[in-house]
């Protein structure tokens, strides 16, 4: 799979293509597919009735036309909420797609109309974890994913079933303290890298993540890059995706380097 190729430089979708779509819809997935994107990133909670659903806050307010917590919605009502109601390109002065109503979509509905291309399955919650490995399991897609999480714990069922995974925090900053301090990453709990570009304000040393999984044989993918000096700068210095809100941008970019 290539999200655990090394060689490789790659353009994956955050959130599908959030910079001209409403995030996390189907639409948005697809249209990044439809762009050339090598992958997908996306986000999962879990829903009142133990469904696997589409959505990056544990709220509903800052995307939907509803509010509350996802986790006391069932898949069914989330299918009913509107996920296009307050985006915007124009900073609010329009709405382009909230007429649309796209949905909250299931893991199980990406799987199903979008078949084939890698994806990078971030789980927002420990709960999550189980059951989106269930779905995987169900509908024969584990050969195609790569899971992320801040939490360690809900990396555990996958990495259990073989499954490949890039590290929690925890595990994350202890690999890398070790790494400076001279220890040889020869062999890690994981097989790739996804890593933010900053923790809050704060720079990561992403160069420095990239040489050490370079050294354990994995790659490492950034997000959020936008801006194609930066993506440049990145692909030059050894780091294998970019994860973007503007994926036809960094497609863009890449054929500059090649």
């Amino acid at each position: 799979m290539i999200l655990l190729d090394p060689s490789r430089r790659l353009v994956i979708g955050h959130r599908g293509a959030r910079a001209v779509m409403p995030e996390n819809t189907l639409q948005s997935l697809q249209h990044a597919v439809a762009l050339g994107v090598d992958a997908l990133e996306f986000d999962l909670h879990l829903a009142k009735d133990g469904v696997p659903v589409v959505h990056h806050d544990a709220t509903l307010d800052r995307c939907t036309d509803a509010t509350g917590p996802v986790r006391d919605r069932t898949s069914l009502e989330l299918g009913r909420v509107s996920a296009s109601h307050r985006f915007t390109l124009d900073g609010g002065r329009s709405f382009p797609f909230r007429e649309q109503r796209f949905a909250v979509p299931t893991l199980w509905e990406v799987l199903e109309a979008i078949r084939d291309i890698p994806l990078i399955l971030e789980m927002k919650s420990v709960e999550v974890a189980a059951p989106a490995l269930r779905v995987l399991q169900e509908t024969g897609n584990l050969h195609r994913v790569l899971i992320g999480s801040f939490l360690d714990a809900a990396l555990i069922p996958f990495r259990e079933a073989g499954v490949p995974v890039s590290p929690g925090a925890d595990t994350l900053k202890a690999r890398y303290a070790a790494a400076v301090l001279g220890a040889r990453p020869a062999s890690l709990p994981f097989q790739a890298l996804c890593i933010p570009r900053f923790h809050y304000v704060i720079p990561l040393p992403v160069t420095g993540f990239a040489r050490m999984m370079r050294s354990a044989g994995g790659p490492t993918h950034v997000w959020t890059i936008n801006d194609p000096a930066r993506a440049t700068q990145l692909w030059r210095d050894g780091i294998n995706g970019i994860i973007s809100d503007d994926p036809a941008l960094m497609l863009r970019t890449r054929e500059t380097l090649q």
